[in-house]
């Protein structure tokens, strides 16, 4: 059975107080939107259409072609919203789901669940319940002795005994498509807000003897909705807690998972064990057995196996296996560094080149350079790389001993085996298996003090 989604995010979002469009706030390193598209995708959806109207355009540029689009220009609720989307869908067959945008945390396979029970039961309308612990401005589920759905009522228009009810409605349904279009038009806005919801859709359904069902998910946490920022942070606290079980379910070592910040493209191999403190982030790819120490940053970077890396900020880089970072190094974009290399304490790169078995040990700056294997590069030296306007390259051969405090000036070469003086400002090309000395000469004033005096 053809499978599609309508996504409603025309809202505006005033009580984020927030110049950005409510959908487009993030957790766990996506937008809203994207966690919920991405899930309804996961669940067997094949065609999408995000109702969109304040922000449309952002709206757009973040889903791009994952979606068709329809336009809400006057927010007149729920089933109005829903009746958008007739242009893309009318008059076909099929299930059709329903889903608020700003509910990021319902997994792909609740939704999954939702649309298999909606269809193995022939119904017209399926609800996703969920038992609130405050159930206080969420629509009731409204059952008769048997069960069976007669109702959905929203707080504004709920009895005290209604409201008493703690079964409440996510806002997500599955429909039979044909059936959802034919009565959308017959839904009436005679209620307190002065609204269409389309829970009246379910309403209109009973009334012609249709089925509706309900399938309730046990996780209340799973259909929060975000309306504020104190919501935002709720949700993204729950999104990181099960990410970070997930991890764990899988064989990493969280220390401590309420102070680890995992986002959700992340992976992260077997027997690798994640420190407190700790932001993963962006598409990262961390190996196995790989030790990430407490408040150490990495984003959008591949990170072999067996490293260690300890305080350290890694920002789209390549690290191979068996590698020492830190503590104190940055790795800025398009760092590579090759297996076993020790990147110590204070060390910063930033696109190069570092081949495997080199030691950048303390207190350097390694920039548009390439170092070859095995050489040592000593306390203090830079490569000099920019004249204020261009960027030059350093290439150094491997198994050179780069002395401390040595400035390589760029462009230039030094070949494999080369040695520098201590204090050495290298301008001039050096050919292996040379020493390069470009320091001025010691002199010293004997007695000097002693004259003065």
């Amino acid at each position: 059975m053809h499978r599609r989604a309508i996504v409603l995010a025309a809202g505006k979002g005033t009580r984020m107080k927030s110049k950005k469009y409510k959908v487009l706030h993030e957790l766990a390193g996506k937008s809203m939107i994207e966690h919920v598209v991405n899930n309804v995708k996961g669940s067997g959806v094949e065609d999408i259409v995000t109702i969109v109207g304040h922000g449309a355009e952002h709206v757009k540029e973040t889903l791009g072609e994952q979606s068709q689009y329809s336009f809400q220009e006057e927010q007149l609720g729920t089933a109005h919203a829903v009746k958008m989307a007739e242009e893309h869908f009318a008059n076909q067959d099929g299930t059709t789901l329903v889903v608020c945008g700003d509910t990021p945390l319902v997994t792909e396979e609740t939704f999954r669940a939702l649309l298999e029970h909606h269809e193995s039961h022939h119904a017209q309308a399926t609800v996703l319940s969920a038992t609130a612990p405050n159930p206080f401005g969420y629509g009731r589920i409204v059952k008769d002795e048997a069960g069976k759905l007669v109702k959905i009522v929203e707080q504004k228009d709920a009895s005290d005994e209604e409201q008493a009810i703690d079964e409440i409605s996510s806002g997500i349904f599955a429909f039979d498509n044909a059936v959802l279009f034919d009565k959308l038009a017959q839904v009436k806005n005679d209620n307190a807000q002065g609204e269409y919801y389309l829970p009246d859709v379910l309403s209109l359904i009973l009334e012609d003897n249709g089925t509706v069902e309900i399938y309730h998910t046990d996780d209340f946490d799973e259909i929060m909705g975000v309306n504020d920022r104190v919501m935002l942070s709720q949700a993204a606290q729950a999104l990181r807690l099960r990410i970070n079980e997930k991890h764990m379910r899988n064989g990493v070592t969280i220390i401590d998972p309420t102070t680890t910040y995992i986002e959700s493209d992340v992976t992260i191999g077997m027997d690798t064990v994640i420190e407190p403190g700790v932001k993963l982030a962006g598409k990262t790819s961390i190996g196995e057995d790989t030790v990430v120490g407490q408040y150490s940053e990495i984003t959008n970077s591949t990170i072999g196996n067996n490293v260690s890396i300890k305080q350290s900020v890694i920002d789209a880089s390549q690290v191979e296996d068996d590698v020492k970072i830190g503590p104190f190094a940055q790795l800025r974009p398009e760092s590579n560094i090759g297996e076993g290399v020790k990147v110590g304490n204070f060390v910063e790169v930033k696109k190069s080149d570092v081949k495997a078995g080199a030691k950048l040990p303390h207190l350097s700056y390694i920039g548009d350079a390439e170092i070859g294997e095995r050489t040592n590069v000593g306390c203090g030296s830079i490569t000099v790389n920019y004249d204020g306007k261009n960027k030059f390259k350093t290439v150094i051969g491997k198994e050179g001993f780069i002395g401390c405090n040595t400035n390589l000036i760029a462009p230039v070469t030094l070949g494999d085996r080369v040695t520098t003086a201590a204090g050495s400002t290298i301008t001039d090309d050096v050919p292996e298996d040379s020493l390069a000395l470009a320091r001025s000469r010691q002199t010293t004033k004997e007695g000097y003090f002693t004259d003065k005096r």
